[in-house]
Formats: C-alpha cells, sequence, structure tokens
C-alpha cells in the first residue's frame, strides 16, 4: 500500500511553488493545487481541473495526492468507530516501511472528536498503556497524519481532532507541527487552532517548542502528583519531572481562548485518595487549567486496579470546590479497544514486516 510515487499531501504552497517550478508549470499553480488538496480534499490529480491537461499530466508522472483510505473498521455499541490505516512509517532518516496505525472517531450529540495516531508504536513505555507495549516502530509522516482525517469517511462531520492516539506527539515534534500548520492556515483547511489539542507526558525542550510554536490546546498526562509514583507509572518523569513541566507552562497565559488541561488516569486505592486531590490542588495553584479524570481500561500483564465511580466523583469535587474545572471523562469504545490506553497494532505491524 505505500505510494509508488511523492505524495502531494502535506506539503505547503511554498513546497509545492518549488515542484511546479522544476516541472516548468507557473508559480500560482502552487496555491491552485493546495486549494485542491486541502479546501476541496481531492483523491487525484486529474480532478484539478483548473490545471491544463498538460501540467496535469506531467504533475502526475512523479506525483500523487497520495490519500490511502483505512483498510479495516470495527464499530462499537456507543457509536465510536476504530479506523485501521496503512502508514509509511519512517524508522530512521533514509528507511520507509509499512506498518500501521489506528485512528477513532468519536462522535457526540453536535461534537465529532477524531482521536488522530503520530507514531507506530511509542517510546515512553508508560506502564499503563497498551500502545507503548508493542515499542516504537517509527515516526508518522505528515501525509500520515493528515491522511487520518482526509481519508476518513466521516471527514465533513469532524468538529475536533485530539492527537492522543499512538505515538507521543513531542517525539514527533516536527511532523505535528506541520500537520497542525496545514490543518490551520489559511491556504489549507482553515480550521481555528482551538479546534486541536496536542498531548504529551512532558518531553525536556519539546515542550516549549511546541507551546512557543504553536495556538492549539495542550494537555499533559499526569496520572500522579508524586514523583517517585510518577516514575513507576511513566519512565518520562525522569528525563522532565512533572514539577519542571507545571513551572514551564506557567509561563504561558491560558486565561483566553487557549486550553491547558490535564489527564488523570484513576487508579484504584493508588492515586484516587483525598490526599491526591490535595497534592493536585497544590501543583496547580495559580495555573489556569482544568483536569480529566480517565477510568481505567485494564491491558495484559499489568496489574493495576481500576478507580470507583464513588472516589472518582470525590476527586472530581474536591479539585472543582479548589477552583479547578474537572470533569470525568466518559469511555468510549472500550468493547472495540478503542478506549484511552487500548490503541495497538504491534500483531499486524509485525505482519507486514
Amino acid at each position: 500500500m505505500i505510494p509508488q510515487k511523492k505524495r502531494l499531501l502535506g506539503l505547503t504552497p511554498m513546497e509545492l511553488k518549488a515542484i511546479i517550478g522544476s516541472l516548468g508549470m507557473p508559480a500560482f499553480t502552487a496555491r491552485q493545487i493546495a486549494q485542491w488538496l486541502y479546501a476541496k480534499h481531492v483523491k487525484s490529480i486529474d480532478e484539478m481541473t483548473n490545471l491544463s491537461k498538460q501540467n496535469r499530466a506531467l504533475l502526475a508522472e512523479q506525483y500523487e495526492v497520495g490519500i490511502m483510505p483505512p483498510i479495516d473498521c470495527q464499530r462499537s455499541k456507543d457509536g465510536t468507530i476504530k479506523y485501521l490505516f496503512p502508514v509509511c512509517c519512517c524508522d530512521t532518516a533514509t528507511n520507509e516501511s509499512e506498518s500501521f496505525v489506528e485512528t477513532v472517531f468519536i462522535p457526540d450529540k453536535d461534537r465529532a472528536t477524531l482521536c488522530v495516531s503520530c507514531q507506530v508504536g511509542c517510546k515512553m513505555n508508560c506502564l499503563f498503556c497498551q500502545t507503548g507495549k508493542q515499542g516504537w516502530h517509527g515516526n508518522l509522516t505528515v501525509a500520515d497524519i493528515l491522511n487520518q482525517l482526509m481519508a476518513l469517511p466521516e471527514f465533513d462531520q469532524l468538529t475536533n481532532i485530539v492527537f492522543m492516539g499512538q505515538g507521543e506527539p513531542m517525539d514527533n515534534l516536527d511532523a505535528v507541527l506541520k500537520a497542525c500548520e496545514v490543518i490551520t492556515a489559511d491556504w489549507g483547511m482553515a480550521w481555528s487552532p482551538k479546534r486541536i489539542t496536542v498531548s504529551s507526558v512532558g518531553v525536556r525542550n519539546k515542550l516549549k517548542r511546541f507551546l512557543d510554536e504553536s495556538d492549539c490546546h495542550i494537555a499533559i498526562s499526569m496520572h500522579s502528583p508524586l514523583h517517585e509514583q510518577r516514575l513507576q507509572l511513566m519512565p518520562a518523569e525522569k528525563a522532565m519531572p512533572l514539577e519542571e513541566t507545571i513551572a514551564l507552562l506557567k509561563q504561558y497565559d491560558f486565561t483566553h481562548q487557549r486550553r491547558c488541561s490535564f489527564e488523570y488516569i484513576c487508579f484504584g486505592g493508588l492515586n484516587d485518595s483525598p490526599m491526591y486531590a490535595r497534592e493536585i490542588a497544590k501543583l496547580l495553584d495559580g495555573l489556569e487549567c482544568r483536569v480529566n479524570l480517565i477510568r481505567f481500561h485494564e491491558i495484559p500483564h499489568v496489574n493495576l486496579p481500576a478507580s470507583d465511580e464513588n472516589r472518582m466523583e470525590a476527586l472530581r469535587d474536591y479539585l472543582t470546590h479548589h477552583g479547578i474545572t474537572t470533569t470525568i471523562r466518559a469511555s468510549r469504545g472500550q468493547d472495540i479497544f478503542a478506549a484511552c490506553g487500548l490503541l495497538s497494532t504491534a500483531h499486524k505491524t509485525h505482519q507486514s514486516h
């Protein structure tokens, strides 16, 4: 399924201008191609009807749009749909191989969110996450990140995008930033950056760069306010402790439209007591943010207990009472392994190699 030609998907007008210049085509053609790609969502060069037949043929000799449809989907009883996409996974600067990622479409009344992947597997190896158990097999290209949106059958219904699928976005930051640029630029899809949320465990230097170069929302995976416990759950705590992440976030303004949130999976008897609520409130004091409490979904060979509803509600109520907007996130797609922490293509990726 790897494209035989170079893909136009993911290219900026400047990059397109260089291509059409090398082919002897007029400079204004670059903007036309960008409009066909991102505003009109064509799937073939032949559909770019304001380009001459000769120029379309010239372009098609070396390039294709590069839309690759999903090869499988699973539908949950709650309406969530999980898609399997082939990707041209880059595991070195020069090596591309075919792998797969999962993408989750979550309809909810007048809102429809797409949970997008940015890597095949993940290096972060969080204890509670199935994706990390498959290891890291490479970064997605910009084209493969965008393809998850643009090849989606429900694309026209989308209201929001969250980079909360497979992979750590800060670990593939160049591609994530460029994908966000295409989605939000006036020459691209012209979405508001407020419709995009990018998650992170906190990666030194990369998180600051994201905050400086993007206006999209940021969501930090917290899961424990205590250093030693978070280190046991999330090895990334060693390289960038949560306290440093929060200190960095406090340098930015989240009092207007841009939002900062924290994801917090509740483990029964481990991180859901009143003491944890107090520690979270202490850490987040002075930072305009919200907290999303998430139910733990069991994964094989990991002995972590799930919190019960009463303890999660008590945690929510304490934080809300102390000025931190806190919600319990509804669990979606658990029956098709599409809920938080359950995405994995380890078996499929292994078969393709």
